[in-house]
This record gives structure tokens, sequence and C-alpha cells, in this order.
């Protein structure tokens, strides 16, 4: 078996017996308990549960962003603990992309600027980011704003140029945290056919914490977080 044939058969993502406690005062709060979850390659999943309920910190444990108080998480066959912050940092870079219900592009940069950045930082060539950078904004309908500033597009716009960079170095999963939460219903429909059109045509997996239950239910599963347990 070839390692492409072993990546393709093996989880993105995957976690046992997950779990999460903060201390407030002299209480110890249990916010997941047990958690198990398997992200295969091109699996597009819902994350959905009551405000508070943890899906946030679920999605920042599976990124490498916050460590769990229990359990393991790989991402790529390779667990997370056993890394360094820089070896966990060279990871998500590798295989992972992020979008948050704010865009968090970096307003004195362009959109072509803002793009390219991940693979900057990966030690890319300027020229071969900048031309990454410009074919993803092509793809989500952005080839004529490559010179604006976040303050010069829409909000849908803005949501399109962070989902271009969350997939700008070909992750093998993207995380995202209610992308569409804050616009409207017409402009939030264009972001998830986008989504879905990106997903059938690179195999990128994409794990999404939504409110939008019409949204949630034209995914792959759609998986409930209540009480700090994960069930279907």
């Amino acid at each position: 078996m070839t390692r492409e044939t072993d990546m393709e058969q093996q989880a993105v993502i995957s976690c046992r017996h997950l779990s999460k406690t903060y201390t407030q005062g002299p209480q110890q709060v249990e916010v997941l308990s047990d958690i198990n979850l398997e992200v295969m390659p091109g699996e597009r999943i819902a994350i959905v549960g009551s405000s508070g309920s943890g899906k946030t910190t679920l999605l920042n444990m599976l990124g490498g962003l916050d460590m769990p108080s229990g359990g393991e998480i790989q991402v790529a066959g390779q667990a997370l603990a056993t890394l360094s912050d820089r070896e966990r940092g060279l990871l998500r870079n590798r295989y992972l992309g992020f979008v948050y219900q704010f865009h968090h592009l970096l307003g004195e940069f362009s959109a072509l600027e803002n793009v390219a950045m991940p693979l900057l930082i990966g030690g890319a060539r300027v020229t071969d980011a900048r031309g990454r950078a410009s074919e993803l904004l092509h793809s989500v309908g952005l080839g004529h704003r490559l010179s604006h500033k976040p303050a010069e597009l829409s909000g849908g716009e803005r949501q399109r140029v962070a989902i271009a960079r969350a997939l700008v170095t070909s992750p093998r999963c993207v995380l995202m945290d209610e992308p569409t939460g804050n616009l409207d219903r017409r402009t939030a429909t264009g972001i998830h056919e986008l989504m879905q059109a990106l997903n059938a045509t690179l195999s990128t997996s994409f794990v999404v914490v939504t409110h939008d239950e019409q949204f949630a239910a034209s995914l792959d599963r759609v998986l409930l977080l209540t009480n700090g347990c994960l069930q279907a």
C-alpha cells in the first residue's frame, strides 16, 4: 500500500476519550467528557448544540489550539500531545485550515496578501504563494477583488477570502466555527454552496460548528454536543 493510499484511508482527525475540565475557584467544571470522533477524508460533519455547550472548545482542541485535560487527539496520524508548540503549529499549517464567525483578516493587507500568508509562513516562495492565492480567490468568485483590503469588501466577500485562506495550503480538513453566523440568509446560502463545491472538487474534509439546522442537515453527519457528550 502506498503512503498516498494509506493517507486516503486514514482518519484526518481522530480523538479518543477526550475530556476538558476548567477550574473555577474551588470547583472543577467538566465541559467535555469522553468524546470519541473520527473525521475521514472528504467527510463533512456538522456539530450542533446549545450556546455554551462546548462546541468551540471542542473545535479548538481538534485543531491543536487548546489541549485536552484527558484523552488523545491525532491529526494525520500524529498525536498532538507528543509535539512541541512549534511542531503543532507546523502540523496545523500543513494539514488544517480554520474559518471563524469573524473573518480575522489582516486589515492592512489585500485579499491576495491575506490568502497568501499561510503559504509564506510555511516557507513558500512569494511568487508561488501569490499565484496559488490568486487561483483560490478566483475559485471563490473574487478574482476581481485581489487588491482590495478587508474594509473594502462586503461581509460575504470577507468570509470568502477567509475560506480561500483556509484552503490555500490544500489542507486535509477545514475547521469552521459558525462561518456564516454574521451573514444574511442569501449570503450564507452562497457560502454554503461554495463549501459544498470545494469539498467535491478538493476532497477536503469539513467540521462545522453551526446553529443553522438546514445547513447542518445537508452535510454527511450531524453530531449533537449536549451535557459534555457527543452523539449522533
